[in-house]
């Protein structure tokens, strides 16, 4: 089963135990302004079927642009925010190109916003049963269009999710 932007959300959610006014916070700290009845809607599983009768209706998909403006607000939610440095722009541009960068993206922005070490990224990954050379995992931390660059499938962005609750939520 394909992941989306909206299990991705969902999953954060759990494995991090961030209450409905955070992920408000969070969006808005992103730059973007979310309101109960929308995070409501993107917090809904949906299943295939449902997807296409809901689009017709009124979409509650989570876009990219939407994804990431989340997980650049949960950096600053964990991390304050930074001033940006001489001659950088105010806002980071966009890093998720396409649907196929949208793990790596994801992958990235969690280590930065919990300040995890690759160490602790492939200690989760264990946690949930999958294990990874260190090559491989900076292989998905590169930037798209580098040399290097492995896109960052499902299996082990799901898994990360899953290792994170495990973590978070037990602790």
């Amino acid at each position: 089963m394909d992941m989306n932007n909206n299990d991705i959300l969902i999953r954060l959610r759990y494995a991090l135990d961030i209450k409905n006014t955070e992920m408000l916070e969070i969006f808005k700290l992103g730059g973007v302004d979310v309101t109960r009845e929308e995070l409501s809607k993107l917090m809904t599983k949906t299943t295939d079927s449902e997807v296409d009768d809901i689009l017709d209706e009124e979409s509650n998909e989570c876009s990219n642009v939407m994804l990431e403006s989340f997980l650049n607000g949960l950096i600053i939610f964990k991390r304050g925010k930074q001033k940006p440095k001489p001659g950088q722009p105010e806002r980071p541009p966009m890093m998720i190109q396409d649907d196929r960068s949208v793990n790596n993206v994801m992958l990235k922005k969690v280590k930065i916003a919990l300040s995890l070490t690759s160490e602790d990224v492939l200690d989760i990954l264990e946690d949930a049963g999958v294990i990874i050379r260190k090559s491989e995992l900076s292989a998905l931390f590169r930037k798209e269009g580098h040399v290097n660059y492995v896109e960052c499938g499902d299996r082990y962005a799901r898994n990360f999710l899953k290792g994170l609750a495990m973590r978070y939520r037990e602790n």
